[in-house]
């Protein structure tokens, strides 16, 4: 069960063509976190509702709906929501970034490059700047796939998480849970 997240965040960077809006396809995109229990259990994570749009200006802003996390078992879910992520106050988690889309406006179909960029997550009313490497490749005209290149480290401390986390731990019995998360991405956008 865990503590979480983020996203994350992606840099991405946009081939040229039509230089129009790109939206975050949700069906072809994921956010996957680890967490750890009692020191030595790792389970994979993620959430299921993301939506997001990079402008034509580089502006690039993804939503993650916290209600969304999926575990694999319903009560530590309703658990994360309620006493972590406490969604009915803070319903959703935000990355930004303003993206340098020139370096990638002459990839062809076929091709990728990796970038590296600074982005924020906003979650439980606390921004965290972010460096985030992903490797970007242009499918077709219309499609990119953004993929993390390495996994980002969150830990609960630096989003004010670190109540919710004891709460997990007590309500699951656990001797203890990492505060420490890796997360991992791979976004798909189309115009």
């Amino acid at each position: 069960m865990i503590r979480k997240l983020f996203l994350p965040c992606f840099a991405l960077g946009l081939p040229a063509a039509a230089l129009a809006d790109w939206t975050v396809v949700n069906e072809e995109s994921r956010l996957s976190f680890v967490s750890t229990k009692a020191g030595q259990v790792a389970e994979v994570h993620r959430f299921g509702e993301l939506s997001g749009t990079l402008a034509e200006d580089g502006e690039f802003r993804l939503a993650i709906m916290l209600d969304s996390v999926d575990t694999g078992i319903e009560i530590r879910d309703e658990r994360m929501r309620e006493l972590l992520f406490q969604t009915t106050e803070y319903p959703e988690a935000t990355v930004t970034a303003r993206l340098d889309l020139s370096p990638l406006q002459a990839l062809e179909p076929g091709a990728q490059t990796e970038t590296v960029s600074e982005a924020q997550l906003t979650l439980h009313g606390t921004e965290l700047n972010l460096t985030v490497t992903a490797s970007v490749a242009r499918l077709d005209d219309r499609t990119l796939l953004v993929t993390s290149s390495e996994p980002m480290v969150v830990n609960a401390d630096q989003l004010g998480l670190l109540t919710g986390v004891e709460k997990l731990r007590e309500v699951a019995g656990l001797p203890a849970i990492s505060p420490a998360v890796p997360v991992t991405f791979r976004l798909t956008l189309r115009q």
